[in-house]
């Protein structure tokens, strides 16, 4: 086991690392040819277009004196300049870590003072490896397990578990409203957007006599006549913008060997072969053939663009239904539109740039399926992968490898390398071993159907931090006590085992301690460096850029990730809250985590993230939620922990902590959640007054027409038939008479909203 001395060789290690890190980070974004990976940022907000150093190399020898300059600098920009600046979400975001300082920096200063001090004044696993061969190490003096039975120091863990979660309760609560208040003072004040005045309607039901256009334009004039303003209907376009995609992709091959050529002295065609992967078959000229090919596809795209529109079997039961007013808007969004609540489902429509085309295409009745398809297999990916991360976390320990190559125990043996692999190797392979993990779950949550990118991260964000509740605490915490105390369990009577555990359940903070280091200190060290957006760009730069605006596409800012970050985070949450009363020194490293964290994500949100969707913070309820959740687990845990300890008088006090933490996240919920689930019908009617004065001739119609319009119907590959098919869309939303002759003739009630109805004549006031 890991003692003081391998921790502190493993931070030494850990500390050293990101302070390379931070170096090599300073002369790379010094330099100008790197200025658009590092303050991409700026230069999509058209706020800066060249280095402010000019040339190729940056030669000024004091810029890079100040190689730590932009950690205050990222700390000088307000969080109302901010938020401007970046969004809403991304503030929340980097407030999830302030959160993380404010809770566990009084509860780490609370936690030494009083705690340290009662775990150390013990001598209880001195004796118990003179007598029961209990593994230990200094490191486990500074918990609860150092502590006997049946004393009555347990009585301070009680103490401080009720400050514990008094402190972070309160601190949950200060934040909920602050941020609640944030979310609505920025709704009432942000721009004009599409999707404030539009609903997404799903499951609209079949008619023989109607298309699903002139159905859903024809209920919402019957049922919202004041209101109603415009709709577009939603189609499967998910063929065409596959081949737009693939043309994109030949167009890239095509200006690469253009290129090429341009640039090659000796004038030889380059060449490809069209085997597989190029390596064999038949050798063609390179430029002819992508010319080809890329004429092929152009006329593919085009021919899918006249099926999508003229087939009726594209279009989806689903629309997008635009409002005169935000008002009108709110009150559809939320409220049931038919007797039958399973027809004419409205949402709040995601923002365009919000949306994921693809699964629009998804039949609304097949996604409760999709839903339980994927709910049973990440129960089985989450269960499965605790046996070989059980396996290999057993065999990353100086006992393990010893047992698998016994010719490494005279190497291994030495001092620095133990500690290396004692502080350093559990958290590696852990952290390779989760690699791949969100990419899954992101493909997991895409299967769902859910229709905004925002749900996807927020879904995926979920679940991979059930994955890491399962997987990385509890797996580690129950596999690593029982492999490390396995001679202790089989020399043992079986009504002693439950004590073991509880012992050993405490020593596990010192691999907890080493992930925090590897992930929480050198991982967000190596954040910063966007390794892989700096390569990808230059090797574009380097073959594929013809244009400015080529370059700009070459940029890959990428954003913040919520759906791995928020995890990311929750897991440190869950780390402090547990091993707060049990070993305190878990606690620092997990402040340097907040700390570090803050300072970078606060530079990447200025200079480089370009964030996908703005959704108004919608995701904080999740974030309480989890904090919550990780406080019960903490409070039952420490809760089993004093029952192993035969502290049976103490456990009842500790029984009404998860009462009142349940009792306080239903208040929550009820007063701030609100907010983020509802549009308040209030604030929506003075947005639309105080816009109504401000600008009476606005045009909001022309505003609304094309917002939700498919992405690959906009013109934005360069086809020149792109105004026709639009054109074709639009005729679309194009108000029509009703084709069906009840409507047509007599007010008898309707298939569509089961009551009478005036006719379309009379709506409109005129004969059709």
């Amino acid at each position: 086991m890991a003692t003081i001395k391998d921790i502190g060789i493993a931070a030494g290690i850990n500390i050293f690392t990101a302070f390379i890190f931070f170096i090599i980070f300073a002369v790379l974004r010094l330099q100008p040819f790197n200025d658009r990976v590092y303050f991409s940022k700026w230069y999509l907000k058209r706020l800066r277009s060249s280095p402010a150093s000019g040339g190729f190399l940056n030669l000024d020898w004091r810029a890079y004196l100040k190689f730590l300059h932009w950690m205050p600098e990222a700390l000088k920009m307000p969080e109302r300049e901010l938020i401007d600046h970046a969004g809403l979400d991304s503030v929340v975001y980097l407030r999830i870590y302030l959160l993380g300082l404010k809770i566990f920096a009084p509860i780490a200063i609370l936690a030494w003072a009083v705690l340290v001090p009662v775990h150390w004044t013990n001598h209880t696993l001195e004796l118990a490896k003179q007598l029961n061969n209990v593994t230990a190490s200094d490191v486990d003096k500074l918990s609860v397990s150092n502590i006997p039975e049946y004393s009555k120091r347990f009585a301070t863990h009680i103490v401080m578990a009720y400050a514990f979660t008094i402190w972070t309760c309160y601190m949950l609560m200060k934040e909920y409203e602050i941020i609640a208040n944030m979310r609505l003072q920025f709704v009432a004040s942000e721009a004009r957007r599409p999707d404030q005045f539009t609903v997404l309607v799903r499951n609209v039901p079949a008619d023989p006599d109607e298309t699903v256009s002139e159905l859903v334009e024809h209920f919402f004039l019957v049922n919202h006549p004041d209101h109603y303003l415009t709709h577009q209907v939603v189609c499967n376009a998910n063929k065409l913008a596959d081949l737009v995609d693939k043309r994109k992709k030949l167009q890239n091959w095509l200006d690469y060997y253009q290129l090429k050529y341009s640039r090659n002295n000796t004038q030889i065609r380059p060449t490809v072969k069209l085997g597989c992967l190029g390596l064999c078959g038949q050798k063609v000229d390179a430029i002819e053939h992508y010319m080809a090919e890329v004429d092929k596809t152009s006329k593919e795209i085009a021919e899918e663009r006249e099926n999508v529109v003229k087939d009726q079997k594209a279009i989806m039961p689903a629309s997008f239904v635009s409002f005169k007013t935000r008002w009108a808007a709110a009150v559809c969004a939320q409220t049931t539109q038919t007797r039958n609540p399973t027809e004419w489902l409205t949402e709040w429509a995601p923002e365009p740039r919000d949306v994921f085309w693809a699964n629009l295409a998804i039949p609304y009745v097949s996604l409760t399926i999709r839903r339980l398809a994927m709910s049973v297999a990440f129960f089985f990916l989450t269960f499965f992968f605790i046996i070989p991360i059980a396996m290999v976390q057993t065999l990353a320990t100086i006992e393990g490898i010893e047992k698998v190559a016994p010719f490494l125990k005279v190497i291994i043996e030495r001092d620095f390398i133990k500690a290396v692999i004692t502080g350093l190797l559990s958290g590696i392979v852990l952290k390779l071993f989760l690699i791949f993990l969100p990419s899954i779950l992101m493909t997991m949550s895409k299967f769902e159907g859910f229709t905004a990118i925002s749900l996807l991260e927020r879904r995926s964000a979920s679940r991979y931090y059930i994955f890491n509740l399962v997987n990385v605490f509890l797996a580690n915490v129950v596999t690593g006590a029982a492999f490390e105390q396995l001679s202790s369990f089989l020399n043992q009577s079986p009504n002693q085992i439950p004590q073991t555990i509880g012992v050993a359940i405490p020593m596990k903070a010192t691999f907890f301690i080493t992930y925090i280091m590897v992930d929480g200190w050198a991982g967000i060290a190596g954040e910063i460096l966007m390794l892989k957006p700096l390569i990808i760009y230059h090797l574009k730069n380097a073959f594929l850029v013809k244009t400015e605006k080529d370059r700009e596409e070459a940029m890959d800012p990428g954003s913040i990730g919520f759906n791995t970050g928020e995890p990311q985070i929750q897991l440190y949450f869950l780390l402090g809250l547990v091993y707060a009363p049990v070993t305190p020194m878990l606690l620092p490293f997990i402040l340097v985590f907040f700390a570090l964290a803050y300072i970078v994500y606060r530079h990447q949100i200025i200079n480089v993230y370009n964030q996908e969707y703005e959704s108004a913070a919608a995701f904080w309820p999740d974030v309480h939620g989890r904090i919550i959740t990780a406080l019960i687990i903490s409070q039952l845990l420490l809760m089993g922990l004093l029952v192993t300890k035969r502290a049976a008088l103490a456990a009842p006090f500790i029984i009404a902590l998860p009462v009142i933490t349940i009792g306080f996240h239903r208040f929550c919920k009820g007063r701030y959640e609100p907010a983020f689930v509802r549009y308040p019908l209030q604030e929506a009617m003075m947005k639309d007054t105080l816009e109504k004065a401000k600008e009476p001739n606005l045009n909001l119609k022309g505003y609304l027409q094309e917002a939700y319009i498919h992405p690959v119907f906009k013109g934005c590959d360069g086809d020149d038939d792109d105004d026709s098919v639009l054109g074709k869309l639009e005729d679309e939303v194009i108000i029509v008479p009703t084709k069906r002759q009840s409507r047509r003739n007599t007010p008898a009630p309707s298939r569509i909203s089961g009551e009478s109805s005036p006719s379309l004549a009379v709506i409109n006031g005129k004969e059709v």
